[in-house]
């Protein structure tokens, strides 16, 4: 989880009553060193019901997969916040009339923050902070670790909201193909569309410092 200082999500009662202001003020007072609770297919109807440790399972199940996935999308990881916040709101207003169990529940929450995102921004991206949004393996070079994210970062901000949303969700959200298109709301032949060109423009705007990013380094 980013920050430990940072907001968190209150558990909410089952009523029809707007969420408070600090709608999501605990949700960062979560143990952080449990991992996150197996998926449960009661769950959310007991969440429904009012079960307060329900719908804290379930924020503690998958607040860190969708704040991450923001501050990925939008590139500063307080903009992340709200929009998790937003996220388990709308996710709170629909449990009474949710199907099923936990099944989709991922996809659903990660199209909500994608979606929320891009409505956000709407102009340039900053960078996203790899410190506050966890770390992504990548080989030696270039001037130091700061240096090689910087240009990732970059590269990553600049791509057009939608592909930069199919390689946040694939690469760096582990999704599967079939699981990511379904959060996009399209095919998965048209998932790899957008696979390949973020991927094509990330190789040529990298292009420059490929070689240090890869560890190459000529005498």
């Amino acid at each position: 989880m980013p920050r430990n200082s940072a907001r968190a999500v209150r558990p909410l009662a089952n009523d029809t009553a707007k969420p408070p202001v600090d709608k999501l003020a605990e949700v960062r007072s979560f143990p952080q060193r449990r991992h996150p609770s197996a998926a449960d297919p009661g769950r959310i109807a007991r969440a429904a019901a009012g079960d307060a440790g329900a719908w804290a399972a379930l924020v503690r199940r998958h607040l860190p997969a969708v704040t991450r996935c923001a501050a990925y999308m939008l590139g500063d990881p307080a903009e992340a916040e709200d929009v998790a916040q937003d996220t388990f709101v709308r996710l709170h207003r629909k449990l009474a009339t949710w199907e099923g169990g936990e099944d989709g529940l991922s996809s659903w929450l990660h199209r909500v923050a994608v979606n929320l995102s891009i409505d956000r921004h709407r102009g340039p991206v900053r960078p996203a902070s790899l410190a506050d949004v966890g770390e992504v393996a990548e080989p030696a070079g270039l001037d130091g670790p700061l240096d090689r994210k910087r240009h990732v970062e970059n590269a990553l901000a600049a791509l057009p909201d939608r592909q930069r949303a199919a390689l946040v969700l694939v690469h760096y959200q582990g999704l599967s193909g079939r699981e990511a298109a379904s959060t996009l709301d399209i095919s998965v032949e048209a998932l790899e569309s957008l696979l390949a060109r973020g991927r094509r423009s990330l190789r040529n705007t990298l292009a420059p410092v490929r070689a240090d990013l890869l560890g190459v380094h000529h005498d």
